[in-house]
């Protein structure tokens, strides 16, 4: 057993208790869940202030001074210690409203001391309040070796143990003691000067007690570098593993369908974008390994388009199709599209859901398993054991993120040799996040509306505009055109937010009372959903109240109007997904983003950007750069990939650079076999146990 898997019991100063609360509060269970526990900032200790250069604006500081005066003032909650510290320079109040029994008892007058705390402004007077007080030798402060000190997340209930910051360095620093000269290395020499890292050993002590900036720098560089680079080793392996052991459908012939449907029947110009999709598609279905690409698309940029084309090369090689959508109205818009597109061809199309009734199911399976059916479209009701295809050659997943790996693995079940797989978004990730959550898929991206798409006005409102916002409804229904009104659902405020809505909707009814209103929340049970929806799309109602459950939904060419309501209060690409509900029709149509008078500065920024850009992919970047890559992937997301110091956004060049770096590497020795590759090899092998679920996420 090698000392870092040591459980953390076992570390002088921690015991059963202590080491019960680290697991419960901060996961740590061995030595190295310690030793990778890193600090989330440092403090400059080394610079000693005089009295008379402190201001209000100095974040925090050292003084050294004497104690000349202690005083207890106030009565029970006004209670506060109050000592002057003196220097050759001025005087300063420090000030103490908790603990003031123990510090009164541990506090002289006439004694020096080493102060460090964060000054405030009170009543025109700079005083410093709870600073760290260390007492001192005042001819020995050169000699104290002053450096960064590092600064550890805490806990109310770590704290109650006595696991406070101060603390936790203690423990680390023992521990890095312990650990001298036994901290293995993880990369290859060659990586090591060719990226001019420091050795893993100094990174860790460095990271936990820097010596200055400088070298703080060299060792978080160090360890996010690692971090990222075996991330992207174990995404392309997977990779990897997949060009070169799971066989491929070969779909080399371009035949009749495909090209019927090219000449006769595309309903407009391919753009650019949507072309090179399709030769990367066809380069990948032909036969030597089999396709897994996810292709990122903005709202109404075509992607339905690319995936019947795609079904087409499939059906000409003499393979069936499937398209999988997360709703049913969705799967049955998908159905009309499709069916609309073909109805001059000898295509057979089915579509298949939970509520499809057994009698037509039966007829169904028959179909599929004899090969009359072509094109297979549905729900999750397609990985159901009892649909049997003849021969499955392409599965098509419509909105991948509401499907789980799970469920996409049983489509692979569905032929002997797996089908070809295309995942499709409405959603644009950032390429960083891209190459991390999808570094083990091929990546399309469709960058260009089609032409004859005009964009949508997008403005921004407050509460005081809202008659008028009314009035500009009102002339839109008058033009036979339909609206979307979007109200917010958190979680944390579910009761609230429903309240919000049905107000909101008694509120739409008395502005309109010539108009018929829909509403739609995620309360309602699927057939009441689907009937308000049907009703929206065949315009029996004008208007359509909703909460966040429209975001990927149907699309309703009629409607030319969006406004959402508390817009502050959605993140960037919500608002850019709701606001892609509308525009699907050839007329100018419209965002009305509404918020308070007061919002908070992140709020306007986020409105502010939907102002400035239409383009999905800019407000994914915008919104990484705003929220982070947890927030933007979700918490289930973010837990797998369980990242200690790197950061998505921050790190962007790093990890650009540690996928160059384990491509070049995997190229040359695919399965880490050679003898310089042996450290990484068995970095990799150790941590299987602990390795990121990638099955999670989806």
């Amino acid at each position: 057993m090698h000392i870092l898997t040591t459980p953390i019991a076992y570390l002088k100063g921690v015991g059963p208790k202590r080491a019960e609360v680290l697991q419960s509060e901060l996961n740590i269970k061995t030595f190295e869940d310690l030793i990778n526990y890193y600090p989330f900032r440092y403090v400059d200790k080394s610079k000693i202030y005089k009295i008379n250069q402190i201001n209000s604006n100095i974040s925090y500081l050292q003084l050294v001074g004497k104690v000349t005066n202690i005083e207890e003032v106030g009565i029970k909650k006004n209670k506060r210690l109050i000592a002057n510290l003196k220097d050759d320079t001025g005087t300063i109040e420090l000030i103490w409203f908790k603990g003031i029994k123990w510090i009164k008892n541990n506090l002289k007058i006439n004694e020096n001391y080493l102060i460090f705390g964060k000054p405030s402004l009170f009543n025109g007077k700079i005083n410093i309040i709870h600073p760290e007080v260390e007492k001192i030798e005042k001819n020995k402060i050169n000699e104290k070796n002053i450096k960064l000190q590092p600064i550890y997340p805490s806990s109310e209930k770590l704290s109650s143990k006595g696991l406070n910051n101060k603390s936790i360095g203690k423990l680390t620093k023992e521990l890095i003691l312990k650990l001298k000269n036994q901290i293995q290395e993880t990369l290859s020499d060659e990586i090591i000067k060719k990226s001019n890292l420091i050795s893993r050993e100094k990174a860790l002590l460095t990271i936990h007690f820097p010596e200055n900036s400088n070298e703080l720098e060299k060792a978080r560089y160090r360890l996010k570098f690692e971090e990222l680079f075996f991330i992207q080793i174990e995404l392309i392996q997977m990779k990897l593993v997949r060009q070169t052991k799971i066989k491929g459908h070969d779909f080399s012939i371009i035949g009749k369908n495909f090209n019927d449907f090219y000449k006769n029947n595309l309903p407009f110009s391919l753009t650019n974008a949507q072309k090179n999709v399709l030769r990367e598609i066809r380069k990948d279905c032909n036969g030597n390994y089999q396709m897994n690409r996810l292709l990122q698309g903005d709202v109404g940029s075509g992607k339905t388009l690319v995936a019947l084309m795609s079904i087409l090369m499939a059906l000409d090689n003499g393979f069936q199709a499937c398209l999988m959508a997360p709703t049913e109205i969705l799967a049955y818009q998908h159905f009309e599209t499709i069916c609309n597109l073909l109805k001059s061809m000898n295509i057979n199309t089915s579509i298949l859901t939970g509520s499809t009734k057994a009698k037509n199911r039966k007829e169904l399976y028959e179909k599929l398993l004899n090969g009359e059916t072509n094109i297979l479209i549905g729900t999750h009701a397609l990985i159901e054991d009892k649909v049997k295809f003849k021969n499955l050659g392409l599965v098509i997943i419509d909105e991948q993120h509401r499907f789980g790996v799970a469920q996409r693995a049983k489509m692979w079940k569905k032929n002997i040799i797996p089908p070809h797989i295309l995942v499709m978004t409405a959603t644009p990730i950032p390429r960083t996040l891209a190459m991390t959550l999808y570094g083990d898929l091929d990546i399309s991206v469709i960058d260009e509306l089609p032409p004859g798409r005009k964009e949508i006005k997008t403005f921004w409102k407050t509460d005081k505009n809202r008659l008028s916002v009314f009035e500009f409804i009102s002339k839109e229904i008058k033009k036979d055109k339909q609206v979307y009104i979007v109200y917010p659902l958190i979680e944390e405020s579910q009761k609230l937010d429903y309240k919000d809505l049905m107000d909101g909707y008694e509120s739409i009814c008395r502005a309109f009372p010539k108009s018929q209103v829909s509403i739609l929340h995620g309360k309602m049970k699927s057939d009441a959903k689907d009937f308000e929806m049907n009703r929206f799309i065949n315009k029996e109602t004008q208007i359509m109240v909703a909460t966040t459950v429209i975001e990927v939904g149907v699309n309703v060419p009629n409607a030319s109007i969006m406004v959402i309501e508390s817009a502050e209060r959605f993140g960037l690409s919500q608002l850019h997904q709701l606001r892609g509900r509308v525009g699907r029709g050839a007329d100018q149509s419209y965002c009305i983003m509404m918020s308070g008078n007061k919002i908070s500065e992140d709020g306007k920024k986020r409105l502010e950007t939907m102002l400035a850009s239409n383009d999905g992919f800019e407000i994914s970047e915008a919104d990484l750069k705003l929220r982070g890559a947890g927030d933007l992937m979700g918490t289930q997301q973010s837990g797998a990939l369980n990242l200690k110091i790197s950061d998505l956004v921050k790190d962007n060049n790093i990890l650009k650079y540690a996928r160059h770096i384990a491509t070049e590497l995997l190229e040359e020795d695919p399965n880490l076999g050679k003898e310089k590759n042996k450290k990484i090899l068995e970095f990799i092998t150790n941590k299987k146990n602990n390795k990121i679920e990638w099955s999670r996420i989806s």
